[in-house]
């Protein structure tokens, strides 16, 4: 029921986000060199990896120059539509690709990075139980803004309170978010920091 679930809602949602795909496109053509499209391997359930697909925000190649993976707010490698995009979430439209796929689903965790994973503990790594999500738990009571571990613990406690009910309250919590535009960056305490 949760695979079908999330077919219909991905194919859905990329049908009704296709023109504003085609337009955001084209700007972040217009605005910067590089591929619109951003791709960064990502660990998804029981550890497996993939290539998470997003738009490109960020002028190419930005995970190698300055802040490395940090991103705030105020970021000068975040191109002027990357902010509109960001502001808005539209740059994570195709992850709908990745659910469609079976990468992801709509609800969970959201995805990490490789380095991320390999610095989990035993207990953390139960995060990896389930499907990364569009959006989740901790996306919806902090997001970025809050200390990485206790987006995890948010996360874990959802795997272990799952249920549709909890599913349906993060979707309409997901929709007031993204209007308002709530804890997209780390400021001073959010995010993972790279204890290298």
């Amino acid at each position: 029921m949760r695979r079908l679930f999330d077919i219909v809602i991905a194919s859905a949602a990329l049908v009704f986000f296709s023109p504003v795909l085609v337009v955001a496109v084209v700007a972040i053509r217009l605005e910067s060199p590089g591929s619109p499209l951003y791709r960064q391997r990502r660990v998804g359930m029981n550890g497996e990896e993939f290539d998470v697909l997003k738009l490109r925000t960020m002028v190419t190649g930005a995970e190698h120059i300055g802040a490395g993976m940090a991103i705030d707010e105020g970021d000068t490698r975040i191109t002027r539509v990357g902010g509109v995009l960001r502001r808005a979430s539209l740059d994570e439209i195709p992850n709908l690709i990745n659910v469609i796929r079976g990468d992801m689903a709509i609800i969970g965790p959201r995805p990490t990075i490789p380095v991320q994973v390999a610095q989990y503990t035993d207990r953390q790594r139960g995060r990896l139980a389930v499907k990364p999500g569009l959006t989740g738990w901790a996306q919806v009571n902090g997001r970025a803004a809050l200390p990485w571990s206790e987006r995890i613990e948010l996360d874990l406690w959802y795997i272990e309170n799952r249920s549709w009910r909890l599913d349906m309250q993060i979707l309409l919590r997901t929709a007031r978010m993204v209007l308002g535009g709530h804890g997209l960056y780390k400021g001073g305490t959010g995010g993972w920091k790279d204890p290298a």
